[in-house]
């Protein structure tokens, strides 16, 4: 897959880096990592240059955020609570829970989306959860962007920087992504631990 990247932002440029960077978001096994240093590293040896890339990386994320916004606004929340009173019971959830989670979100969704995209994988999904809140979508994208822009300008940057040894940072990126998913585990079995304490006391 790295290969057949790499040769598709060759041919097409700051089209390609735009294209493959929404396509990232919507299909998040697509490493924006190979994309972002590779993109930079082609700086040093073409036309491209790190804002061009950084814009163009930038909007295609975007575009591809949006789109999982679209997909999480539209989703029919009744369908969802009618399944947590099926089965909720299993979880010991109920669709109050469900209210409570999307009013966290509306607290605090804004910082969250803003760190979540600086998480690979993470990065695309968290828009899921945005829309079905509906949360506000200039407040969505003015944090997205920013998220977006600090990930994609340290990546293009290093790119440029590593040079002929772009595909170094790769393997310094899967360390962090083991951390980051580690990380997020432990905070989900800390969350569900303290969730489920809390309803068995309550029941």
């Amino acid at each position: 897959m790295q290969n057949w990247m790499t040769e598709f932002i060759e041919q097409y440029s700051y089209l390609g880096i735009f294209l493959m960077m929404a396509l990232e978001n919507i299909f998040p096994p697509i490493p924006s990592e190979v994309i972002l240093t590779f993109g930079g590293f082609m700086t040093t040896q073409s036309a491209l240059t790190i804002p061009g890339v950084v814009i163009s990386a930038t909007a295609g994320s975007i575009v591809g955020a949006l789109l999982l916004y679209g997909i999480g606004y539209y989703v029919d929340l009744g369908k969802i609570e009618k399944g947590v009173d099926r089965w909720g019971h299993l979880l010991r959830m109920k669709k109050a829970d469900i209210h409570k989670a999307n009013a966290w979100f509306d607290k605090y969704g804004y910082w969250t989306i803003l760190i979540c995209r600086m998480i690979p994988l993470v990065r695309s999904l968290i828009s899921i959860p945005a829309g079905m809140t509906k949360m506000n979508l200039w407040l969505f994208l003015l944090f997205s962007t920013v998220g977006t822009l600090v990930w994609n300008m340290a990546l293009v940057w290093m790119g440029a920087l590593l040079g002929q040894s772009w595909d170094d940072i790769l393997r310094v990126m899967d360390v962090y992504s083991t951390i980051a998913y580690v990380v997020i585990g432990l905070g989900v079995v800390i969350f569900l631990s303290v969730f489920l304490a809390k309803r068995k006391v309550s029941s």
